[in-house]
């Protein structure tokens, strides 16, 4: 199961404006890449993992805007919980996409039609609860299903029975295979192979020859479609990490600890959701010329306070070279456990100075989160959940020289107004997902601190603000 065009057309459901339209989502800074185009989109050329540049280029009339991580995870939720009641054996593979054992239900009838009848009981269902489509694909194979999904998108609906594979793959190309990038097909198309079907040809040997041992020896299964691996519905966790990369290198110690600092939190906050802690903590950075580095240190125990953690990796980042500046920044935790070890030598528990904190002036629980100290005003994203006190919910447009542009539109109550405030303006905070609900009730909870999604880390919107009666969003 692989919904559309997943992060844009969640989009394109919560901003009725948006829905026909190009809607692009990713990293919007000079860095930025593509994370989901909309198929209005696609038209353009626009593709995932396209540098930002080259997809405004392509489509400057899109609107582009950054990730609303919480809103897809409420939705990739949603969807699992429907595949559960045609298995309980589930493996996501990533926020919109999953295999399902149907082996594993209480299904009298697999055969072709049968499966063909659940799978399109299966689509209606998680449109009819999430408004969004999904492609499926169902075989006797990972591979195979992975591939009917792809093969009839959007909204599409392939079953492959026994038998009927390898008819399937012969006509493909050889790029359809898994892990088959352009570097390989390159040598794959000197020797002539350029489908699927070519390449069952070779022998085990030739492709040994060509790729190497366990490379040949996999593509030569693939193309076979002999794949046994079956549906994992839990995967161990082996470590939790946070990274970012910066619109432009930064050369001041004092801002990538600001930075280590944001992330650590939301490193930690993520470990306390899941129950775990972790002994080893690693930084990594990617430099000015594209090398990477990291470093790391083992604890005595596991931990998951966000003070231990977090002296450990300022004392890591501080033995690292900053010269020529730090373009990528990151801190994770591995050696994993479900249990906490209390930190007795943790001198920050009893009270003691904290690396210039004074005592009794720790940053733990601090009610606003730590932002780039070069922040001078409130940094507002394109596609950003907002509430104002007046106007209700909405969401960022654009923002820049002193100025937000918010449509005051939900999916629950569409063809808002659009109104330019002062990008300070006190009555405008950021507000979660679940709270951009015009039903809600905001109280309280609709603190500018408590709104702020802890799954990324706040980044600046684009430098130009929306023009016009009916400006491009995120331009």
């Amino acid at each position: 199961m692989d919904l559309d065009a997943f992060f844009a057309a969640v989009e394109q459901r919560d901003k009725p404006s948006l829905r026909g339209k190009p809607v692009v989502v990713g990293g919007l800074g000079p860095r930025g890449v593509v994370a989901t185009a909309s198929y209005e989109a696609r038209e353009f050329g626009v593709h995932s993992a396209m540098p930002m540049a080259q997809a405004r280029a392509r489509c400057p009339n899109a609107a582009f805007l950054s990730p609303r991580f919480r809103a897809y995870q409420q939705v990739s939720s949603q969807v699992i919980a429907v595949l559960r009641r045609y298995s309980p054996l589930i493996e996501p593979l990533s926020l919109d996409e999953a295999f399902a054992d149907l082996a594993e239900g209480e299904h009298a009838d697999l055969s072709e039609p049968g499966v063909r009848s659940l799978a399109g009981t299966l689509k209606a269902e998680i449109t009819s609860e999430t408004e969004l489509t999904a492609s499926v694909g169902a075989a006797t194979s990972k591979f195979i299903a992975k591939l009917a999904s792809d093969l009839d998108k959007p909204d599409g609906l392939r079953v492959v029975g026994p038998g009927a594979e390898r008819d399937l793959l012969r006509p493909l190309p050889v790029t359809r295979l898994w892990g088959v990038g352009p570097a390989t097909a390159v040598r794959l198309h000197m020797t002539g192979v350029r489908t699927i079907g070519d390449l069952e040809r070779l022998s085990l040997e030739e492709l040994t020859g060509l790729l190497g041992q366990a490379w040949g020896t996999q593509l030569y299964r693939l193309a076979r479609a002999d794949d046994d691996r079956a549906v994992i519905g839990e995967r161990e966790t082996k470590s939790i990490s946070v990274e970012e990369t910066f619109d432009r290198d930064i050369l001041d110690l004092a801002r990538l600890q600001a930075y280590l600092e944001l992330m650590t939190t939301r490193l930690v906050g993520r470990m306390e959701r899941e129950g775990l802690s972790g002994r080893t903590v690693t930084i990594k950075i990617r430099r000015f010329d594209f090398t990477t580095v990291t470093r790391s240190a083992t604890q005595p125990g596991p931990t998951n306070q966000v003070r231990t953690i977090g002296r450990v990796a300022r004392r890591l980042l501080d033995e690292l070279d900053l010269t020529g500046g730090i373009r990528l920044l990151g801190v994770g935790v591995s050696g994993l456990a479900d249990w906490t070890q209390a930190d007795l030598f943790d001198v920050t528990a009893l009270g003691a100075p904290d690396d210039g904190h004074p005592t009794g002036q720790s940053t733990e629980g601090a009610s606003e989160p730590v932002v780039d100290p070069a922040a001078t005003a409130p940094e507002w994203r394109a596609g950003q959940d907002v509430w104002h006190s007046e106007h209700g919910p909405g969401w960022v447009w654009g923002a820049g020289r002193g100025v937000v542009t918010v449509r005051f539109e939900t999916r629950q109550r569409p063809a808002g107004p659009v109104l330019s405030l002062a990008i300070d303006d006190p009555e405008l905070v950021p507000a979660s997902y679940e709270r951009a609900d015009p039903d809600a009730d905001p109280g309280s909870e609709h603190d500018a601190s408590t709104a702020l999604d802890p799954e990324r880390a706040e980044r600046p919107p684009d430098a130009n603000p929306a023009p016009g009666p009916d400006p491009a969003p995120g331009r």
